[in-house]
């Protein structure tokens, strides 16, 4: 994608997000059967859910995309079905309900609970867990796209480099470990009736409106020391996110697919905030005297091999991103917690 992007609007914001690179709409030419997105209601959700409709459109195929949420955002839930997604009201974590949902070949898994699961653990773990099992079971013909996070892995220094597949998970706190739970009854569910698997391990996702990188610019911005805390971060543009998260259907199999999801760039949070600084003219200052050792890094090198590199850079993303704070951006003020390395979240 070439230099020079310019988002100074949420709906030019938006249309990029949701723009389809040929790869994509080649893959619609070629994929059997509807797409159901369960979460869509979420953060990435509806992003995804209008960048399959947009590569459907393109490729001049008939195909049926269902969006499932609670949907508690009305306006979210008719921007969808303005775009011809079929959206279904539906609570995950209530069997019956599940049950009626229809049949399809393709689903894609997005449904989780992050914040708040500090003093509400329960909550937690039956959204990550129950929620789940009560889905693979019912799409056990189905192949799955699972969302899952970088967090099961175990915390990194820089010099370690990124997590590859290859290692094993060592989640720390009870968010985590949740996540590698939902991992787990996804794999259990797959190895019972062959239902074709991919586990999507993201972290972290750009969108400007939220982000690592909004995180630290907005804290810039409002003149509040930035949190080094984690000195290092991952992030991927989030129309990448959607657009592989959609391929990688292809690529599901009941010997059940690991793909870690995020950017080539091992980013400082120090070097990021200072040049945003730079660009918004804000002084910048840190929490603590010395970074953080321990991060959460993942290497997505296998990504790569299969679908080529993210076509937003991070330098691009951190110009973007301090632009978009400086020209009065929204934000949907939900922080990451990027900073948060002991599992608290």
């Amino acid at each position: 994608m070439s230099i020079g992007i310019k988002l100074d609007s949420v709906e030019k914001l938006e249309a990029l997000l949701s723009e389809p690179g040929a790869e994509l709409v080649e893959l619609m030419k070629r994929l059997d059967g509807d797409i159901m997105i369960l979460g869509i209601g979420g953060k990435i959700g509806v992003s995804l859910g209008l960048q399959a409709m947009e590569a459907i459109r393109r490729a001049g195929v008939r195909k049926v995309v269902y969006g499932v949420s609670r949907f508690s955002n009305a306006a979210e839930r008719a921007k969808l079905d303005k775009a011809g997604i079929k959206t279904i009201a539906c609570d995950l974590m209530e069997r019956e309900q599940v049950e009626k949902l229809p049949q399809v070949r393709n689903v894609i898994f997005m449904a989780g609970r992050k914040f708040g699961t500090q003093g509400s653990e329960a909550q937690t773990w039956a959204m990550n867990v129950l929620a789940p099992a009560l889905t693979a079971e019912h799409f056990k013909a189905s192949r799955i796209v699972a969302f899952s996070t970088g967090c099961v892995y175990p915390l990194r220094s820089v010099q370690q480099g990124g997590c590859t597949e290859e290692v094993a998970p060592a989640p720390v706190g009870e968010y985590s470990e949740s996540c590698l739970g939902r991992e787990r009854v996804f794999q259990y569910y797959s190895q019972k009736y062959g239902t074709e698997l991919l586990l999507f391990r993201l972290n972290y996702s750009v969108d400007l409106r939220y982000g690592v990188l909004n995180d630290i610019g907005r804290a810039i911005w409002e003149g509040r020391p930035v949190s080094n805390t984690v000195g290092y971060y991952n992030v991927i543009w989030q129309g990448d996110v959607t657009a592989n998260a959609l391929r990688s259907l292809e690529l599901a199999s009941p010997s059940c697919e690991i793909l870690n999801v995020t950017g080539p760039e091992t980013g400082s949070v120090e070097e990021t905030a200072l040049i945003m600084g730079k660009l918004m003219g804000k002084e910048v200052r840190f929490q603590v005297e010395k970074p953080g050792e321990l991060n959460y890094l993942n290497n997505a090198g296998k990504m790569f091999r299969l679908f080529g590199y993210p076509r937003i850079s991070l330098d691009e993303l951190i110009r973007l991103q301090a632009e978009w704070i400086a020209g009065g951006g929204i934000t949907i003020g939900k922080p990451t917690h990027f900073e948060v390395n002991n599992g608290k979240f």
